[in-house]
């Protein structure tokens, strides 16, 4: 009685037909018996895979500000459609059977379900819309996930056969079917199946569309990936051995890893879906394939990989990014030349040593100096003007500054984060002339009048010494010569001599003596505006740019994380 059932069943014309949604015909009992086999696929998500999923969120969480929603929109799908087959049964397997025009993957199709199921013909196209075949009860979230409707869903012959338990295989129209509808089902089914049966014939299997649109794509996906040289019963002799042969070489061409000698990758086998040459192989292989229990992660490993490879260009600079001592110290003396650090320490300096003329100087001297501060506001206006030009050299030099450490932070950045980097200087450059002016202003007046060291009393003593030698000798021989004292002109003229030599020879000590205080204070003084400058561009540009820097760093943690140790 088996045997006829069997019998029965093989002749091709019976198929059992899942209910169409609202048919009341499948027995309560089913329905339970559907509602316990169901089992999230949770689980399997752990380890590495879960790793990269956590990993993959967490970049895109951090991109989303810096990088447009296009370039993020496939790793955002693989995340929910992660999400989405974690939900559904863990204890089926989605697998795909998919092939160009007359490449017979409805026939290669019908033969692993033993069942008439998907419709053969020589019209093409024959199939226009996904059939599914499911082995075991269960798999309904999942085939309602590919939008498979009731009718076209099917269950084979040997259904309860263990071999292939928990297998759903899904027939899809041709990938390159002059009908755009039919490709447009194919490509979005593909995109949520578990694995892939890429069924090709003697005449097509080196099909550039096949290879460019699909093989070649997907090639990080070969450890879900079964290839099948169909119609080997059409090629004499050694001919289908050397067609597989070339299939390889095609595949290995295309990026695609062959899983020979134990290793992971494509499994590679050549059918005769019409005859059933090698159709049983195929059937063991899928039933092994399907009892491990892993495509889903395999699947999903693949699309993280494909999603991080798309990524790459957004995250991983060409060099060394970010800004050395050399750089920083770089923009610092571009901002102290801004400031005029180095003028005004000269300013300083001169300074100094004008106050120590002035104090130790010979009466004469400043009175001199006094004339010539009369004549001062004709060189006062031509120093306002030199200031004016100066200011707008200075802004100049400032945005020079903020352009140069601008471009040397973002060198070899991705372009995302290369244009963060520029317009977050941009940003603190905003007011930094006007900051850097009121920073030299501020110095300026702090600094105040040098500082009048210990000597100079000393100093203005003598030279009121020397001047009261030269006023008494100078009395004492005009006393002689309008007589009223007796006449002896050389010791009063000795005396007169030694008083103007003595106050230039002063003068002269101190400012030789006023040279390395008069250095040291210029300096100090430039130190103190360099500091201040490289603190005001540091707080404004430099900051801001670091950390950019460091937002940079860490997304790029994230990718490696996400791209694994490959």
């Amino acid at each position: 009685m088996t045997q006829q059932v069997e019998d029965q069943w093989a002749d091709g014309l019976i198929a059992r037909r899942a209910p169409e949604p609202g048919e009341t015909s499948a027995p309560e009992d089913e329905d339970q018996e559907d509602d316990l086999e169901f089992e999230p696929i949770g689980g399997p998500y752990v380890g590495a895979v879960r790793g990269r999923l956590d990993a993959l969120r967490e970049l895109v969480g951090l991109s989303r500000t810096r990088i447009a929603a296009e370039a993020l929109a496939e790793a955002g799908r693989v995340l929910d459609e992660a999400s989405a087959r974690q939900r559904l049964s863990a204890r089926h397997t989605v697998v795909a059977v998919a092939g160009a025009t007359g490449s017979g993957k409805s026939t290669l199709f019908n033969a692993l379900a033993r069942s008439q199921i998907s419709d053969t013909g020589l019209r093409r196209p024959t199939t226009g819309a996904p059939i599914a075949c499911s082995w075991t009860d269960g798999a309904a979230g999942l085939l309602d996930r590919l939008g498979i409707p009731g009718r076209l869903r099917r269950r084979p012959l040997d259904s309860a056969g263990a071999d292939l338990e928990g297998l759903v295989l899904v027939d899809l129209p041709d990938v390159d079917s002059a009908v755009v509808s039919h490709r447009q089902a194919a490509d979005r089914v593909l995109a949520l199946v578990d694995a892939i049966v890429w069924v090709v014939d003697p005449e097509k299997y080196a099909d550039a569309v096949l290879h460019e649109r699909y093989l070649r794509p997907l090639a990080g996906h070969a450890e879900v990936s079964f290839v099948v040289l169909n119609q080997v019963d059409r090629l004499p002799g050694e001919a289908a051995d050397q067609v597989l042969d070339d299939l390889r070489r095609l595949l290995d061409e295309d990026g695609m890893a062959l899983g020979e000698h134990g290793e992971p990758g494509a499994t590679v086998l050549s059918v005769s879906a019409l005859t059933g040459k090698g159709v049983g192989e195929l059937r063991e292989q899928l039933g092994r394939f399907v009892q491990e229990r892993g495509a889903a992660a395999r699947r999903l490993a693949a699309d993280v990989d494909a999603a991080a490879a798309e990524l790459r260009p957004l995250y991983v600079a060409d060099g060394r990014s970010g800004l050395d001592e050399r750089a920083r110290k770089d923009f610092a003396d571009r901002l102290a030349a801004a400031v005029g650090a180095s003028a005004a320490g000269e300013a300083a300096e001169r300074e100094w040593q004008r106050n120590a003329q002035h104090a130790c100087g010979t009466p004469w001297l400043r009175l001199w100096r006094w004339l010539d501060r009369l004549r001062g506001p004709a060189a006062q206006r031509t120093r306002a003007d030199a200031e004016v030009e100066e200011e707008v050299t200075a802004r100049q030099r400032v945005e020079q500054a903020v352009r140069t450490v601008a471009d040397e932070a973002s060198a070899g950045l991705p372009a995302p984060w290369a244009q963060a980097v520029r317009e977050s200087a941009v940003r603190g450059a905003e007011g930094l002339p006007e900051a850097l002016d009121e920073l030299a202003a501020r110095e300026e007046l702090e600094r105040g009048t040098s500082p009048r060291p210990p000597w100079w009393p000393a100093a203005v003593l003598a030279q009121m010494v020397m001047t009261g030698i030269q006023i008494f000798g100078g009395l004492w021989l005009l006393g002689q010569i309008v007589g009223v004292f007796q006449p002896g002109l050389i010791v009063p003229a000795l005396v007169m001599l030694g008083g103007i030599v003595g106050g230039p020879l002063v003068e002269w000590a101190c400012a030789v003596a006023a040279r390395g205080p008069g250095r040291r204070y210029g300096q100090e003084t430039e130190r103190r505006l360099r500091e201040a400058a490289a603190g005001c561009g540091r707080a404004r540009v430099l900051d801001p740019v670091a950390t950019e820097l460091l937002r940079y760093r860490e997304v790029r943690e994230q990718y490696a994380a996400v791209a694994g140790p490959g």
